[in-house]
């Protein structure tokens, strides 16, 4: 499960390594095993906690649907 300390550390992480001080990293209900990231209020994608052999990683999926493309 993703626990209130690992959305912190995600938080954090994502702020700095995209510098916006507007992400966030946030439960999401009923699903224990990942976690959603918003833009403000935009949601943006599922970071899934991926534990193997030990080792913890986390996996940022994003879709982006075509219309958003045309408004650039």
């Amino acid at each position: 499960a993703v626990n209130a300390d690992e959305l912190t550390q995600l938080t954090k992480y994502f702020r700095k390594t995209f510098d916006n001080g507007s992400l966030a990293v946030k439960a999401r209900p009923k699903i224990t095993d990942s976690a959603e990231l918003y833009l403000g209020e935009e949601f943006l994608g599922i970071v899934t906690k991926i534990e193997d052999e030990g080792e913890v990683s986390y996996d940022l999926s994003m879709s982006i649907l075509d219309f958003d493309l045309e408004e650039l």
